[in-house]
């Protein structure tokens, strides 16, 4: 099937101009596309130029393509007119499943076959979604972090029926917008991001209840603790350097046993703990250390965590002087 590059997508039509699909348009003019939004809702334009007045001083910051311009953007109610000479279209509608089944049966039979449409969906598996679909090949799940002009991550799957060229396609495309790729092999409720998202606020929902923990402390452990080791390595590259200089493998034989983890997983089934499962771990760690030293990853880290706390009080003491020139000129 010959469809667009996706190195060289000129039109993109937004259906959805909510806070995700928003965030999307915004990232898409700021690389210098064309984008056709859609939304019925009566204030629906009003909230999109809100949006883009707060996400553009944002995205100059980060860089603007040479293209890039707000005027690029045309904005209608009709779903027939958006999707009209579009190379691509970005679903981005309510999380309502039988919605989302509507709008790709419609979409269905307004969209040449050819053209790919992706969705921001934040939990259902696209199987469900393109179960009304003829062509349901062209269909892909393209899950951003919010807000998407900022946080460069999208995660990528596919349905029983996509075709795996259109995850092809859609990495690419997706690619060249500038996003960090994330394409998973496998469909999952609420995919990777949301999955552990919410078994991180599970667990803290389950401390709060019990009062063992309150809000601030939770987020305090993440904001000055856990997420600043986090910005630099996750969590196998972080239990690598944890056993010093004997690596993963040793934190693993050390405390990869079940009595181990057992008192700190209150909801999720732990899997067995084999050699098979130990082997998988160390193997996949090895991209991810990518042939750097133990010393090499503590030196980067270190570097990370130095710059994000130095830059952390910069942002805040700016926050200060802003709010208290405002507050005088008041």
């Amino acid at each position: 099937m010959n469809r667009p590059d996706p190195k060289n997508v000129k039109q993109i039509a937004c259906i959805g101009a909510g806070t995700i699909g928003g965030g999307m348009i915004a990232e898409f003019l700021a690389r210098g596309y064309s984008v056709t939004a859609q939304d019925p809702g009566k204030d629906a334009l009003a909230s999109l130029e809100r949006l883009l007045d707060q996400a553009w001083p944002i995205l100059e910051q980060i860089g603007l393509t040479a293209s890039a311009s707000r005027e690029r953007l045309r904005f209608t109610t009709d779903i027939e007119e958006a999707v009209a000479g579009a190379d691509f279209v970005q679903e981005s509608v309510p999380e309502d499943l039988e919605l989302k089944v509507r709008i790709y049966e419609r979409l269905d039979e307004l969209v040449p076959p050819e053209i790919v449409i992706g969705s921001s969906t934040s939990g259902f598996p696209m199987t469900e979604i393109q179960r009304r679909c003829k062509y349901p090949e062209r269909t892909v799940v393209a899950h951003p972090v919010n807000p998407p002009y900022l946080i460069p991550l999208i995660e990528i799957v596919g349905g029983e029926k996509t075709d795996p060229a259109v995850l092809d396609w859609a990495v690419s495309f997706y690619e060249a917008v500038g996003k960090r790729v994330l394409r998973m092999e496998k469909e999952i409720y609420g995919f990777m991001i949301n999955r552990l998202q919410i078994a991180l606020f599970r667990e803290a929902l389950q401390m709060i209840a019990a009062e063992q923990a309150t809000v601030a402390q939770i987020d305090d452990c993440l904001t000055h603790g856990l997420g600043l080791r986090w910005a630099s390595m996750g969590p196998f590259a972080t239990f690598h350097l944890a056993a010093g200089d004997r690596g993963l493998g040793s934190f693993m034989d050390l405390h990869g046993s079940v009595e181990w983890r057992a008192p700190y997983v209150t909801e999720t089934p732990l899997p067995d703990w084999t050699p098979e499962l130990r082997a998988r771990i160390l193997q996949q760690a090895e991209e991810v250390i990518d042939g750097r030293t133990i010393p090499q990853m503590i030196e980067e880290r270190n570097d990370t965590v130095i710059g994000l706390l130095k830059l952390r009080e910069a942002s805040r003491a700016n926050a200060a002087k802003k709010h208290l020139g405002a507050a005088h000129a008041a």
